[in-house]
C-alpha cells in the first residue's frame, strides 16, 4: 500500500481543465519529485491534495483512507502537511510566533517546545532570529521558516511546492541539504521544483508534468540522464 495514492485526479480553472486525469504514488519514507515547465499543474496537484482545490474527479488517499474532499484541517491532522510556494510567513509575527502557529492543531505544551528546539537545531539561523518579525527574514531564512513551522505538525508527509524558487545558489545548497536531513529522521518527501538537476539528485523517484498529464516517470538517476528531460528541465545545469 502507498502511502499516498492520486488516481485520475482531474482539477478544472473554469473552462479550462487544468489536470486532465493525473495518476501516481508516494512510497513511505520515499523523496519524490514532480518537474516540468511554469502552468505544467505541479502546483495545482499540490493545491488538489491538501483541498484548497476542489478536483473535478479522481481519488485521493493517504495510509489507504480515502481523503477526496476532507477539509484542510483534518488533512493536516491525519499527517499532510505543504510549505506553500512564496513561503507564505506572517511577517508582523516574529519567528516564534510563527513557529507556534505551525503546532495549532496540538495540545501538548512540552512537545511543543521540544519540536521549537529541533526546527532550531536544524535552522541555527531562526534561534538567533526567533524574536524578529518575519518579514524582515531574507528570503532563504523565511523559507527556512516556512518550513520549520510545516515541521512543527509533526508530518507523515511534507508537500513542498518550489523551496528553492528566488534563492541564491548557496542558500538552494543549504535547502536541499535540509530536505534531505527531514527524510533522513523520517518524513516522507514530495517535492515540486523548478530546478529539476537538484531535485532528481535528492529523490529516489521523480514525475514529469507536462500540461496537465503525467508524461514520464522513473528513478531520479534515470531522469537525470533521460536525453529528452535533459534537453527540455536540465540544460546547461547538468
Amino acid at each position: 500500500m502507498s502511502m499516498l495514492e492520486i488516481k485520475d485526479l482531474k482539477v478544472n480553472y473554469g473552462g479550462i481543465e487544468a489536470l486532465k486525469g493525473i495518476s501516481f504514488q508516494v512510497e513511505e519514507e520515499e523523496i519524490v519529485t514532480i518537474i516540468g515547465a511554469n502552468g505544467a499543474g505541479k502546483s495545482t496537484t499540490l493545491r488538489a491534495i491538501m483541498e484548497v482545490v476542489k478536483p473535478a474527479g479522481g481519488s485521493i488517499s493517504f495510509q489507504g483512507e480515502e481523503i477526496t474532499g476532507m477539509n484542510t484541517q483534518r488533512i493536516v491532522e491525519k499527517g499532510i502537511v505543504l510549505v506553500p510556494e512564496g513561503r507564505r510567513v506572517f511577517p508582523n509575527l516574529t519567528v516564534l510566533e510563527n513557529l507556534r502557529i505551525g503546532a495549532y492543531l496540538r495540545g501538548d505544551k512540552q512537545g511543543i517546545e521540544k519540536d521549537i528546539q529541533h526546527v532550531y537545531s536544524l535552522f541555527p539561523r531562526l534561534q538567533e532570529r526567533h524574536w524578529q518579525h518575519a518579514g524582515t527574514l531574507s528570503g532563504g531564512e523565511q523559507q527556512m521558516l516556512a518550513v520549520g513551522r510545516a515541521l512543527m505538525a509533526r508530518p507523515k508527509l511534507i508537500m513542498m511546492d518550489e523551496p528553492s524558487l528566488g534563492l541564491a545558489p548557496l542558500v538552494v545548497k543549504d535547502i536541499f541539504a535540509i530536505i534531505r536531513r527531514i527524510h533522513e529522521e523520517g518524513v516522507t518527501v514530495l517535492l515540486i521544483e523548478q530546478n529539476a538537476n537538484a531535485a532528481l539528485k535528492i529523490a529516489h523517484r521523480g514525475y514529469v508534468m507536462e500540461t496537465g498529464r503525467i508524461t514520464l516517470t522513473g528513478t531520479g538517476t534515470a531522469l537525470l540522464n533521460d536525453e529528452s528531460v535533459r534537453e527540455a528541465y536540465l540544460g546547461k545545469a547538468h
